[in-house]
């Protein structure tokens, strides 16, 4: 059964006479008779080319924590830009926002960048200056942007890319990549704390950043062992080597301040995007002064045209406002743990073995095993096709998740219970017909 309406398919065939596969991402590209075209979204729902509704639980990947079309964001920004929208000096909405990254997060100093693929980017760039060390280490399974040193062993990467487990390869998810680029990333399993640290011990002196998502968010939201960040920041302090807390997902959606605040642990370096400005293109780097302020024409190069938007800066002004007064993380708490114990009733009455992973605000769950996984490798363990299937047919019946079972199901504020109720309607549905 094809997702695609006439429209749908009209308009992607049109697309892809100009556009590779007729997408601008590859994570849109669903297939010819499945990619989707969206016209519209507005609170918790989207709608297709050929006029069908959908509650989203994509939500762009995780930007839209407050709703599509959020008037209160919509107007703040449509107020801002009749002012004009880059000036190629600084604007006072960039240092609003900046003052507020730095209230809620407790960073001390911030840089704003345009996405979360900038963001990490240039943190890198930063580490490798202050530390005067060039190697990276990241975690096999998460994912920190589109560009070369971080190509490494995403979520993408198969099991068999992944090496033995006992010496993990670096498998380039993109052609294009320089080879040499290789020796100087590491990869290591998520979560395994006795390897971490004997692989720290032969070369921790030469890393400049070990980098890491607090939960892995293109791995259906895997949350870190009780005394795993904890380790790396330890280990961090013990080796002189940055620790940067990518934050892209988790920032402004687990808490106010993020994951930081979430698990209580601190990074030299934070990245953030998604959530910050509610959909609108608008991400940060944030960290401590005496790291960030190497930052300087002639020693650390970090810029950007749109840098510092006024439409980015607006949203995110905007967003960080409504966070700061409104309980709005109580909020996405409360729906995402409904939902989760919803779906946890549903597979165990229809009898398919399973564990949910992830926080409420943005979680997964993995299909064929009641062990919960603790890396990237344990999730390859479980049965995507039977995942892929079920989410194809609550797709068709109108409720949107991602059809691939590593990217979470994401939670905003302008779900309602009817919304809720649903969803765990058509899911027993779906999961009926996949029997």
């Amino acid at each position: 059964m094809s997702l695609q309406g006439k429209k749908s398919r009209e308009l992607h065939q049109r697309s892809q006479k100009v556009t590779p596969l007729g997408v601008h991402s590859n994570f849109r590209y669903w297939g010819d008779d499945d990619t989707l075209v969206i016209t519209r979204g507005n609170g918790a729902y989207v709608w297709d080319a050929d006029g069908r509704r959908y509650i989203d639980y994509r939500l762009a990947f995780g930007p839209v924590i407050l709703g599509h079309a959020d008037p209160r964001v919509n107007a703040a920004v449509t107020e801002a830009i009749k002012g004009g929208t880059l000036f190629a000096m600084t604007h006072p909405l960039e240092i609003e926002v900046a003052e507020r990254i730095v209230r809620m997060t407790g960073v001390e100093k911030v840089r704003l960048a345009n996405s979360g693929t900038e963001a990490t980017m240039h943190a890198l760039r930063i580490a490798r200056a202050y530390t005067g060390r060039e190697k990276v280490l990241k975690f096999e399974g998460d994912y920190h942007g589109f560009y070369d040193y971080m190509l490494f062993s995403t979520a993408s990467t198969s099991l068999e890319n992944f090496g033995p487990r006992e010496n993990p390869a670096n498998f380039e998810n993109s052609k294009g990549i320089p080879a040499a680029i290789k020796d100087l990333v590491v990869n290591l399993p998520y979560n395994d704390l006795e390897m971490l640290e004997e692989r720290l011990e032969d070369i921790g002196d030469q890393l400049a950043a070990v980098i890491v998502e607090p939960t892995m968010g293109n791995m259906a939201g895997i949350l870190p062992r009780p005394g795993w960040l904890e380790k790396i920041r330890e280990l961090c302090d013990r080796y002189g080597i940055i620790m940067i807390m990518d934050e892209v997902k988790t920032g402004f959606r687990l808490a106010r301040g993020g994951a930081q605040e979430y698990f209580n642990v601190r990074g030299d370096l934070v990245t953030y995007a998604k959530s910050l400005g509610n959909g609108y293109p608008v991400a940060a780097i944030g960290g401590k002064s005496k790291i960030m302020d190497i930052i300087a024409p002639g020693s650390v190069a970090h810029g950007g045209t749109y840098t510092g938007n006024v439409p980015g800066t607006a949203a995110a002004r905007a967003t960080l406002e409504i966070m700061e007064k409104e309980p709005i993380h109580a909020r996405l708490t409360e729906i995402g743990t409904r939902l989760m114990k919803g779906i946890d009733e549903v597979l165990i009455r229809r009898g398919i073995a399973h564990s949910l992973t992830g926080h409420p605000a943005m979680f997964g769950f993995s299909l064929g095993s009641s062990k919960p996984p603790l890396d990237a490798r344990d999730y390859a363990g479980s049965d995507e096709s039977l995942y892929e299937k079920m989410m194809h047919h609550l797709i068709a019946d109108g409720v949107f998740p991602e059809a691939d079972g590593r990217e979470p199901w994401f939670i905003c504020t302008a779900l309602s219970e009817a919304d809720i109720a649903e969803t765990l309607e058509k899911f027993d549905a779906a999961a009926k017909s996949v029997l």
